[in-house]
């Protein structure tokens, strides 16, 4: 359904900095800079982009968004987590752990990155 998704940075240098470590947690590469800034990471067939913003106006995160990235395991969703809080992410909600949904038993963890947008490491419970 997704080609990538983008969002906004007022700092791509802390944002490369975070995200190379989420990237890295989950066995990704470092984001690469093109030549117009916006910070760029491929894994697992997905994209995942930042961009100052290009109307020249500071990066605002969406209340009420939520980015989230598949993990492997409850233990890929801890590292993930612990390399963002480790690199300038904040944990927020409960800490992570299984909770029951509408599809079934989730193993997710919740961070906001530098810029403050909320980020879910989320593994579906066999």
């Amino acid at each position: 359904m997704f080609t990538h998704i983008m969002i906004g940075s007022n700092d791509i240098a802390r944002s490369k900095a975070f995200y190379d470590a989420l990237f890295a947690a989950i066995g990704g590469k470092p984001g690469t800079v093109d030549p117009k800034g916006r910070l760029i990471y491929v894994h697992n067939g997905g994209r995942f982009m930042l961009t100052p913003p290009i109307d020249g106006k500071a990066a605002t995160h969406a209340n009420g968004g939520t980015i989230g990235f598949a993990m492997a395991s409850p233990a890929e969703a801890d590292a993930w987590h612990a390399a963002g809080v480790a690199h300038g992410g904040t944990a927020i909600e409960d800490p992570p752990g299984v909770r029951e949904g509408a599809s079934g038993k989730l193993y997710l963890a919740y961070l906001r990155d530098p810029d403050g947008n909320k980020l879910c490491g989320l593994h579906r419970m066999g």
